[in-house]
């Protein structure tokens, strides 16, 4: 296991962007050779979890040792692409290649895989919200749910063609579950009692949201992969409002996510860097990722230890950023 522990700023034309003070990027090399993280997830108890989708394994580092163990998947290349940690600590993942949704026992390491119906070929992004497990199929333009009870899955499909349903995430006052319609300049909240969808139109019609998060007043941040933007929706006003990327419009960002913070965290993958956009005084500062070529597809937060972890997707890498509440 090999730690780097490096610090790096990014500098920026932009007069509103600066480079994150005393940030740190802490990289994990993982020991497999040709390990492609995808997805990462944390456990209450500070594991992190992620996909090797190009492998077919799900993978556990302990951050305390540094140590790497590597679950294949039941079915081989099924893809794993998206994964979530349950309140009980199973870890869930969807096999995007092969139409399954898994579940992991992190005390015995054992897994059990669920085979979805045949419309939903490429199970995407994962979800547990209200002791069901979401997911989206992007090419099937469906979404749905799955009772680990009984085992079986209820579809739904997205009422616009092309939708590409993307970025999945719970949360808000209201509870409600929302979806990135990545193939669309839309955005979708699911109400989980019947799974009902109401859509909400983006004014730009070149935007495409690709993965999202909601804070807890309910305003729901998302990031605009094809302009280089971040979004801002209020589903209450149905307001939307965009703040550039400090890459410009070819910046690409990717996965996103609220740190403890308070901040809005998202990459630029054509500029390789982290963002930190502060809602309160929208303020961005920027981090360089240490290693070249990565591509964060999505991050995770472990909110009791204030961390940020990332998949260094095209690295063989993990990520860890330590956040710093702001003054």
């Amino acid at each position: 296991m090999l730690i780097l522990a490096l610090l790096q700023l990014a500098a920026t034309a932009a007069p509103t962007v600066a480079p994150i003070p005393a940030a740190t990027v802490v990289e994990y090399l993982l020991p497999r050779p040709k390990a492609f993280p995808h997805d990462p997830a944390v456990g209450r108890d500070g594991i992190v979890w992620y996909t090797d989708q190009a492998n077919s394994y799900i993978g556990r580092l302990d951050p305390a040792t540094g140590q790497v163990t590597d679950y294949p998947t039941p079915t081989q290349a099924s893809g794993p692409h998206g994964i979530v940690v349950a309140p009980d600590g199973g870890v869930w993942y969807t096999g995007n290649f092969k139409g399954r949704l898994g579940r992991l026992d992190p005390a015995t390491g054992a897994i059990k895989e669920y085979v979805l119906p045949a419309a939903a070929r490429d199970p995407h992004t994962p979800l547990y919200w209200g002791g069901k497990i979401w997911f989206t199929s992007q090419g099937a333009d469906l979404y749905g749910a799955l009772d680990p009870a009984t085992g079986q899955a209820q579809l739904f499909p997205v009422p616009t063609p092309g939708a590409r349903p993307y970025g999945l995430v719970g949360g808000g006052p209201d509870g409600s579950i929302w979806m990135a319609l990545f193939g669309t300049n839309k955005i979708g909240r699911i109400h989980p009692a019947d799974g009902t969808l109401k859509e909400f139109t983006l004014p730009d019609a070149a935007a495409r949201p690709r993965r999202l998060v909601v804070d807890a007043k309910g305003i729901v941040w998302y990031s605009d992969y094809a302009r280089g933007q971040l979004g801002r929706l209020d589903p209450a006003t149905g307001q939307v409002r965009d703040f550039p990327c400090p890459g410009g419009s070819g910046s690409q960002p990717y996965g996103i996510a609220i740190g403890t913070d308070g901040r809005i965290w998202y990459n630029e993958s054509g500029k390789n860097e982290i963002v930190a956009f502060d809602p309160a005084t929208e303020h961005t500062e920027t981090v360089a990722i240490p290693t070249a070529g990565a591509v964060v597809r999505n991050m995770a937060v472990d909110s009791s230890r204030a961390r940020l972890w990332l998949a260094l997707s095209g690295t063989q890498r993990l990520g860890r950023i330590d956040l710093v509440p702001q003054r």
